[in-house]
């Protein structure tokens, strides 16, 4: 017999934890290779781990809940044969009880060490640099709270932490004992991951305080589930954060319907994907980024982020109601094929729950098809730390001027709003309002004699 640790896996570059929602299998269950054996959940995407191996769960090392880091154990599975390593049991088997003990301390020292620092306990406002830094210098939570930040209402500022990085070098200043720091993170630490969670929550509850709830007259009483009480913490916090404003414009996209109408049959039959209008959009908008830079950046506190890569993310909703992001990456580098298979393979992944958590990250821009449900425009709010979002309302056929050599007439068109909300703290009315224009533009002179 042999024990095999199965480990959280690695779910992108920018993922480095999940919370365990749900075991599929007990303990004592036995499990073929690649069987789910939990549910996890990042902050966007719920996924299954499987297992590499067949055996026996023997252990379960953390409980529904608990928030676990890549690469960290999170059961022991029993195989029989070498199906899985067991070289470093072997060692733990032929070693004295005292030393097993000692190693078994090491490892936890290390796993201590390893982990990502948590800096969500502190009071103060941190920005992502701030916290990167941080995490590279061994800077503790302590330590930061302790510095005085010089940026608007007393924020540490990249300025403020290198400072205090080269004074503590140069021992100016002693940074805090681990054992002071340990009671403090042991208290804190669990604190803001309830708080985050649940920041709507005291909203609501207010609002049910303020008008009595009847609970004799037919009224039910449902409790968010977890996923929507993260968008509607991620919401509050996108107003509170950015200072939004809109800008809108009509679009005539008379040539791109009849364009689809004429092409959409062909298309289906060569490249085995459905054409719909989302691409097509999707492909004007990368076009305009990369004509305004400036709306491809994001905002860490004091600083200004330009984005490299064009990645655009393309809000789906959920079969139970709920709205998530996934994001087309390098959109900019994709044909119109490209485009039209990455939003399909999205869109469903979405909608069948396979997306992955990297698939949700990364995204520069997003846009919303708020079409989709009749509606003609909207006022979507900003995806952070983006600073635009495009909304794509319903195409209708209106009654519109049609200026010719001739003179002016009245005839059908199809036509569409573009609903462009923006970070005013960056983004002035010249940028974001000449941005949308410039996508309607695109739209506006698409080529109805394209191949696709």
């Amino acid at each position: 017999m042999a024990r095999f640790e199965l480990k959280l896996p690695k779910m992108g570059e920018s993922v480095a934890e999940a919370t365990i929602t749900n075991w599929l299998k007990e303990v004592g269950d036995k499990i073929e290779a690649d069987e789910a054996v939990l549910e996890i959940a990042t902050d966007k995407v719920d996924s299954e781990v499987p297992s590499e191996v067949s055996g026996i769960l023997v252990e379960q090392l953390f409980g529904k809940d608990d928030l676990v880091q890549v690469g960290q154990t999170i059961a022991i599975i029993e195989t029989e044969g070498g199906d899985a390593p067991a070289a470093t049991p072997a060692v733990e088997a032929a070693a004295p009880a005292e030393a097993v003990e000692i190693e078994k301390t090491i490892e936890a020292v290390k796993e201590e060490v390893a982990a990502p620092q948590d800096f969500s306990g502190s009071e103060k406002f941190l920005s992502p640099l701030v916290k990167n830094i941080a995490k590279e210098e061994g800077v503790s939570l302590a330590e930061l709270d302790n510095i005085q930040g010089s940026g608007k209402d007393s924020r540490v500022t990249k300025d403020d932490i290198l400072k205090y990085i080269e004074d503590r070098k140069a021992g100016i200043v002693q940074a805090p004992k681990a054992v002071e720091q340990a009671p403090k993170a042991a208290v804190e630490t669990p604190k803001p991951a309830v708080e985050t969670a649940k920041a709507p929550e005291p909203v609501v509850q207010k609002s049910q305080q303020a008008v009595p709830v009847s609970v004799n007259g037919g009224d039910e009483i449902i409790e968010m589930d977890r996923m929507r009480k993260l968008i509607s913490g991620y919401m509050v916090a996108s107003v509170q954060t950015s200072a939004h404003v809109q800008s809108f414009i009509e679009v005539d996209v008379t040539n791109i319907v009849k364009w689809r109408d004429k092409v959409k049959t062909a298309f289906e039959k060569r490249e085995g994907e459905k054409l719909t209008f989302t691409p097509i959009m999707m492909e004007a908008v990368a076009k305009a980024l990369k004509d305004f830079p400036g709306m491809n950046i994001s905002v860490d506190g004091e600083y200004i982020i330009k984005k490299k890569n064009i990645n655009l993310g393309m809000a789906a909703a959920l079969p139970n109601g709920n709205l998530i992001v996934p994001v087309i990456k390098n959109a900019d580098q994709l044909n119109l094929v490209g485009m039209a298979k990455a939003v399909n393979d999205l869109g469903n992944r979405a909608k069948a729950g396979k997306l992955k958590p990297d698939d949700t990250q990364g995204g520069t821009y997003t846009v919303t098809n708020v079409g989709t449900f009749g509606s003609v425009f909207g006022t979507p709010i900003i995806n952070q730390p983006q600073v635009g979002i495009l909304a794509l309302g319903a195409i209708r056929k209106v009654p519109a001027v049609i200026e010719t050599p001739e003179g002016d007439f009245i005839g059908i068109r199809q036509k569409m709003f573009l609903s462009h909300s923006y970070d005013h703290r960056v983004v002035d009315g010249a940028l974001g309002g000449s941005f949308v224009k410039r996508v309607a533009e695109y739209l506006e002179a698409f080529d109805i004699d394209r191949d696709f």
